[in-house]
């Protein structure tokens, strides 16, 4: 197998190191965790409800162009513009081509995680166009040069402190500023380039194939201000954004929110359907929406169809113990998380992100709060079976300690005595793992110490033996 151009094991060691990071990602992962939890308790028949949202995707992801097409047609018969991209250079191309007809020198845009996955503020900025991120967290990172650690929350990683001091550099904000100093701030700056702009740049929450409008969901204004102000709109939209009816909408959004950010609805569900028609005073002239594949149809083909059905909400990232220890840039990739272990190596390849897959301990969280339903331990699984050359393995596995043990009942129990005893005693495992050469390891685990009691084999045999050393038959 090729080298990874990635390498998740280095760049996680590197942010298991770094306290601040983990202490900010902790803090807000924990926030959005809980309110996901208490919304969905708050909501009779959720469970019902993700079963519903599951079904509903599952019939676009069954049939993804005609759903496409149908979207395109109903679009361009509202006065919008359909594009069709098959691949990142195609959606780039589109888009630079828009702006060089209009002549566009500056753009405005919404939070996109599909405009990440092809680079576009990049390709725009050597088009000569200069893009401004509007929503708060995308805006944060972009002054700071970096890429978004969360798919819902770009600069989980960074805290206040921290945000106040870059203002203070980039900016000239007055230094140590509160939250309400630093949004006053940001407001001020961004009003201007919203006024300014001759485009307005965003992605789509959903894209509804019977009556070809897109739904954007955000809860900050900078939303409504990128669609309302600059003539010009293009939204870029994966194909996997489809959803079949404009009633589809109110149930789907109910999951995306509660899943999201714990809320019963965002601040902001703005549904557009086409450009500004006459006498209309808000909107855009133009409406562009680039469609792109990239990869997809070929998902929608395979055994991991069901990540089209992803919402984006970031549920599985603030539930899983390796992004919550690691932060979103150890996955060097647009997608983090369980999500993002996943989706990387189906879109960009198994040889670019071959360590993603082993970026989960199994223990199944993701699936609990995906309200998609979407079998992620499973999907990690297959992959790892694609990754790996079985028999090579199995080789490998027949010399190691374990196996040895296993193949032996005297030593296997000899073993475990041995480890009990080591749990329980003094500082515990986790105390020499600390001191050892694993102390990388011991980072952000701790070994468990064992409870109370005899061990399960001692138990068994106990109860085997009966209350007067007789053998138990009823068990």
């Amino acid at each position: 197998m090729m080298k990874a151009s990635h390498n998740f094991r280095k760049a996680s060691a590197a942010a298991v190191a770094d306290e601040v990071l983990g202490a900010a990602v902790e803090k807000t992962a924990t926030l959005l965790f809980s309110g996901r939890a208490s919304a969905a308790a708050r909501y009779p028949g959720f469970e019902e409800l993700r079963d519903w949202g599951r079904s509903r995707k599952m019939e676009v992801s069954g049939d993804l162009w005609r759903f496409a097409r149908r979207f395109a047609d109903r679009l361009e018969a509202a006065g919008g513009v359909a594009h069709y991209a098959r691949d990142a250079r195609e959606a780039v191309e589109i888009v630079e081509g828009i702006a060089r007809r209009l002549g566009a020198v500056s753009a405005v845009k919404s939070k996109s995680m599909t405009a990440e996955e092809v680079s576009l503020n990049e390709a725009l900025l050597k088009a000569g166009v200069a893009v401004t991120e509007t929503d708060l967290g995308e805006f944060i990172i972009q002054l700071a040069g970096e890429k978004p650690s969360h798919i819902v929350a770009p600069a989980i990683h960074k805290n206040r402190e921290q945000v106040a001091d870059l203002f203070h550099k980039a900016l000239g904000s007055p230094p140590g500023l509160d939250v309400g100093g630093l949004v006053q701030v940001a407001r001020k700056t961004l009003r201007e380039r919203f006024l300014a702009a001759d485009i307005g740049i965003t992605g789509a929450n959903f894209a509804v194939s019977e009556t070809g409008s897109i739904a954007i969901v955000t809860n900050e204004g900078n939303g409504r201000l990128t669609t309302a102000l600059p003539p010009v709109q293009i939204a870029l939209v994966g194909i996997d954004k489809i959803i079949p009816k404009l009633y589809d909408l109110t149930g789907i959004l109910t999951l995306l929110t509660r899943s999201a950010t714990g809320q019963v609805v965002s601040s902001y569900v703005t549904v557009i359907t086409g450009p500004r028609r006459e006498g209309e005073e808000e909107g855009p002239r133009e409406l562009h929406v680039v469609l792109l594949d990239n990869g997809r149809s070929s998902l929608a083909a395979g055994q991991f169809r069901e990540m089209l059905h992803c919402l984006h909400c970031g549920a599985c990232l603030n539930s899983c113990p390796v992004y919550r220890a690691v932060g979103g840039h150890a996955y060097e990739s647009v997608y983090p998380g369980p999500m993002g272990d996943v989706l990387s190596p189906l879109l960009w390849g198994l040889d670019a992100y071959a360590d993603l897959p082993d970026a989960c301990t199994l223990c199944g969280r993701c699936a609990e709060v995906c309200p998609m339903r979407i079998p992620l331990p499973e999907f990690h699984r297959r992959l790892r079976v694609l990754r790996t050359d079985l028999k090579g393995k199995k080789a490998a596995w027949k010399a190691l300690v374990p196996a040895i043990l296993a193949g032996h009942p005297m030593l296997y129990r000899a073993g475990l005595k041995g480890m009990r005893r080591l749990l329980s005693s003094g500082p515990g495992l986790s105390g020499l793992l600390k001191a050892g050469p694993a102390k990388a390891w011991s980072l952000c685990r701790e070994a468990p110490r064992p409870g109370e009691g005899p061990d399960f084999r001692s138990w068994w045999e106990q109860r085997q033996k009966g209350p007067k050393g007789d053998t138990d038959e009823q068990g």
